[in-house]
């Protein structure tokens, strides 16, 4: 389960595995509906015809403008998102946007926690020895 890709773009670091991505924004960011491109390319490039999950590894203070929520729920093979916030108010912030997304959508306390629940609900994930 290493990592495949990784990826320094400009707002955020994004780490590529078999199932998963996680996202690191940079600080300051706002995350606005554009960067659903940038993320909808990178699943297509690296998940075509798989489901994968997205996690948000909230390590830095930035925006998300709720409504790029909706226009994630379009890519077709994400089935779900997972949210790491680092402080109680991005866990607040976080708790909010939850509302904008109606597929599964879980705030968790560590990364690790966070994968051990990608790992039960994808389809046919694969455990390692």
């Amino acid at each position: 389960m290493g990592i495949i890709t990784y990826y320094n773009f400009e707002d955020s670091e994004v780490f590529i595995f078999d199932d998963f991505i996680i996202n690191q924004v940079k600080e300051a960011v706002v995350i606005e509906p554009h960067h659903n491109d940038i993320f909808n390319e990178v699943v297509q490039k690296h998940f075509s015809g798989k489901n994968m999950v997205y996690i948000s590894n909230r390590v830095k203070s930035y925006s998300v403008n709720p409504l790029i929520y909706p226009e994630a729920e379009k890519i077709p093979n994400l089935i779900a998102i997972a949210i790491i916030p680092k402080t109680a108010l991005m866990r607040r912030n976080a708790e909010y946007e939850q509302e904008f997304f109606d597929k599964p959508y879980e705030i968790f306390d560590s990364l690790s926690e966070a994968i051990v629940w990608v790992h039960s609900i994808m389809p046919n994930s694969k455990t390692s020895d």
